[in-house]
């Protein structure tokens, strides 16, 4: 049931407690205990995400880092404790690390010389790096959701969150009050409007409007962080993939639509496409590569890493500890 109403969650971080036992079944008073619990010892957490593109925040960096011999958990501390890094991963195959930024200011290109020519190599254990810039996303982790829940509870789940606008604008300039209203969400995806209203000094009305247009709007995507471990997705891995450049959109969203999918992203570097998936055995995995990946006739190749540790998660620092259970002590 936990992990059901993470499910659920993950779907319309913002549902009520009694909105979500209606859907799944449970008493009001069960799901409100349950999800607490789960708060109140980090298995889970809600926040938001930006559009970063879209929001004028910054370009978003994959980087791939090998390190020295022995310096993979001090080097990779060090890079989670950047404010413009927003995750950190332990990683097989030849990089030993794999860290997502966000390049901002004035010109994110040009600042990304600088990060990547003189403050990354200067990191301790640093032996090499390789940098992919995010041309367009295709989904997000805030997008996706554990594959726990039937068509029928998705779509009931669905109905409880904010109608997105039928097209999308490519760039939107946002500042002031919505700015703030969306730093807010960062904190806690969960924040009432009463709370926004109070600290911002404005109206309850208001506060409800500014969130309702951020979301409808894609400029902030609402995010329930939790360990796939813990919902029973032990296997996470990074596919580096190589497209033609005319089926490049078409593979994009082919993949986008699969539940195992947690990101996917047309990035420029050494490959195409950055492919990040979640699935419960190796042999899901096995099947994702030569049915899913291998049934697109515009993949060319295939580059395949393991995630094997987690250091920091959508800005969110973690403990490293894959199989924490809501059920453990704080």
């Amino acid at each position: 049931m936990d992990r059901r109403l993470v499910a659920a969650l993950q779907i319309s971080p913002r549902a009520t407690w009694g909105d979500l036992g209606r859907v799944l079944g449970e008493n009001e008073r069960t799901v409100a205990r349950r999800v607490q619990r789960m708060l109140a010892v980090g298995a889970i957490r809600i926040t938001a995400t930006y559009d970063d593109l879209r929001a004028g925040v910054g370009s978003p960096v994959h980087v791939r880092v090998s390190t020295e011999p022995g310096s993979v958990d001090a080097t990779a501390r060090v890079l989670a404790a950047r404010p413009d890094v927003r995750g950190v991963f332990a990683i097989t195959g030849a990089a030993d690390l794999w860290c997502e930024l966000v390049a901002s200011g004035e010109g994110p290109l040009r600042n990304l010389h600088g990060i990547l020519a003189d403050e990354i190599p200067a990191v301790p254990g640093v032996r090499a790096t390789e940098a992919q810039v995010v041309l367009r996303t295709f989904t997000t982790v805030a997008d996706w959701h554990a594959p726990l829940l039937s068509e029928q509870e998705c779509a009931a789940v669905g109905a409880l969150g904010v109608p997105l606008l039928a097209e999308l604008p490519d760039r939107v300039d946002f500042g002031g009050v919505d700015r703030q209203v969306a730093e807010m969400l960062v904190r806690d995806g969960r924040m009432s409007y009463t709370q926004i209203a109070d600290e911002l000094g404005i109206s309850v009305p208001t506060a409800r409007r500014k969130v309702t247009s951020l979301l409808e709007q894609q400029m902030v995507h609402l995010r329930v962080e939790a360990e796939p471990a813990l919902l029973g997705l032990r296997v996470e891995a990074q596919l580096g993939l190589e497209v033609r450049p005319a089926g490049l959109d078409e593979v994009g969203r082919a993949l986008a639509r699969h539940p195992g999918v947690r990101y996917c992203a047309a990035i420029a570097g050494s490959h195409d496409l950055l492919v990040e998936v979640c699935l419960a055995h190796e042999a899901d995995l096995y099947r994702f590569v030569t049915r899913v990946v291998g049934g697109l006739t515009d993949v060319v190749d295939v580059d395949m890493a393991f995630i094997t540790r987690a250091y920091k998660r959508g800005h969110l620092p973690k403990d490293g500890l894959l199989t924490r259970s809501p059920h453990d002590g704080p």
